[in-house]
């Protein structure tokens, strides 16, 4: 690998990585702590996906399930809340799809990619098709690829994430070569074929994010077209497709063409030092970056401020999420639709200040803008705050000024998000994260929880999509 700040290329004799990544793969076994972990992620990403479904006015999810279904094919594998069948690669498609819609799904830090809504709806597609191998293994080798590639591409230094600073989405990037892996694995693959199967997934991982700007809803499908790729690649690799060995270092290569240079620290302690246990569950379904102001708002609100009585708000993030929550000023202040508002500081915080569901800020608030919250959003500057700036990536801070139409002058500083480092959700607020979301499409959501539960001792994935 090479050396921080090197230009990525150099074979020098090393084994390459994708065998490195391929033997760990392969050979996993992950300890009791990770595999009590995975199935809160199988968890979070079902109901997620199953709150998207049952969501009014998307268009994402409807547009995948009616092309899927006019491709066809072989019924494989169910497509969550409706109980179609597909081919495997194309249930993938739709519930990774599904996952990632609502901007509600978990995050590594300091990568900042969503790991698990590409891994986990690839592996599930894969076993109900009939891969026999050892789910809880398999998407922990899935999520803790797709970690550790998101880190190399993170600038050790300054901790800029280079696919960002390129308009590239991690998230999709990274996690169609995590699902490979993750299918590989379940498909008894061994460190060969994975290291192919990760040489095919790097030609055909995609995804740029000018849609967390100006607006557009193509960045729901990234998680999804993850996942089918991750499907079809390590499926190419099974019957035999071979990738080129140094697929990630080498001259033209996979951080070439997407970072231009990585950091060779990425994969030291890979498979013991696991990054999966470094992924955040989200309490709010927004851009992460907004949920430091919203802790803020939320704060401010409960110590009584009157939102009726603000006469300006000045929100102070790190400088590196302007770009994504602040930029362009006008698009962020007056959001083109619900789902555009969620990568919006000021109207995320025009929701806390004003009330907010859920866990403090909710699904339903952004079914639709309301003039309320558009008028406060317009009184909002954002900026950057250096202890913001110096906390990011490894958390994400931010203080909030509010200026009183009296004149008063009233503030509230958060070091780490609620739900990041330091700060994590309790178990029992997971399951109710899931119970609300399952809840919008199921009437029993507590035994799909259960069935969840059950896969950490060889539970069947069936049990999870009940005819």
């Amino acid at each position: 690998m090479t050396r921080p700040g090197d230009p990525a290329g150099g074979e020098g004799g090393r084994v390459p990585l994708a065998h490195v990544l391929g033997e760990f793969a392969a050979s996993v076994d992950p300890p009791e702590r990770v595999r009590a972990d995975v199935p809160a992620r199988v968890l979070d990403v079902l109901g997620n996906a199953l709150a998207a479904y049952a969501e009014e006015g998307k268009d994402a999810a409807p547009a995948a399930l009616a092309v899927m279904r006019r491709w066809g094919g072989t019924p494989e594998a169910t497509v969550l809340g409706s109980g179609e069948r597909l081919p495997a690669p194309s249930a993938a498609f739709v519930n990774g799809v599904l996952a990632h819609s609502l901007d509600f799904d978990d995050t590594h830090l300091p990568s900042v990619l969503h790991p698990s809504a590409s891994v986990v709806p690839a592996a599930l597609a894969a076993a109900q098709a009939g891969a026999p191998g050892d789910l809880i293994a398999a998407i922990a080798a899935g999520i803790e690829v797709t970690n550790r590639l998101g880190m190399a591409g993170c600038d050790p230094e300054t901790g800029t994430n280079l696919y960002f600073e390129r308009g590239q989405h991690a998230t999709s990037i990274c996690g169609t070569i995590g699902a490979a892996v993750a299918v590989a694995r379940l498909y008894g693959l061994g460190p060969t074929r994975i290291a192919d199967a990760i040489g095919i997934a790097a030609s055909m991982g995609a995804g740029v994010l000018e849609a967390n700007r100006t607006g557009g809803s193509v960045k729901r499908t990234h998680c999804g077209w993850a996942a089918h790729a991750g499907v079809v690649a390590a499926t190419l690799a099974a019957e035999g497709l071979t990738g080129p060995p140094t697929v990630l270092e080498g001259r033209f290569g996979f951080f070439t063409a997407h970072t231009g240079r990585f950091d060779r620290r990425a994969l030291d302690g890979l498979g013991e030092d696991w990054e999966l246990l470094r992924t955040v569950f989200k309490p709010y379904p927004s851009n992460h970056f907004t949920h430091p102001g919203i802790d803020c708002a939320l704060a401010l609100r409960a110590a009584g401020l009157d939102p009726g009585e603000i006469a300006a708000i000045e929100l102070g993030v790190a400088e590196p999420v302007l770009r994504t929550i602040a930029e362009p000023p006008a698009e962020k202040a007056r959001p083109r639709s619900g789902y555009h508002a969620k990568f919006s500081g000021p109207y995320t915080l025009a929701v806390a200040l004003t009330g907010g569901s859920g866990l403090g800020v909710g699904l339903d608030d952004f079914v639709e803008l309301t003039p309320e919250r558009l008028a406060l959003a317009a009184r909002v500057t954002v900026c950057a705050d250096p202890a913001a700036t110096a906390a990011f990536p490894r958390a994400f801070a931010a203080v909030v000024k509010i200026r009183t139409k009296g004149g008063a002058v009233v503030e509230h500083r958060v070091a780490s998000s609620r739900g990041g480092p330091g700060h994590p959700l309790s178990g029992d607020e997971v399951r109710a994260k899931f119970t609300g979301n399952a809840g919008r499409a199921l009437d029993k959501p507590d035994e799909l929880a259960e069935a969840v539960g059950a896969l950490r001792d060889g539970g069947p994935v069936s049990a999870l999509f009940p005819s």
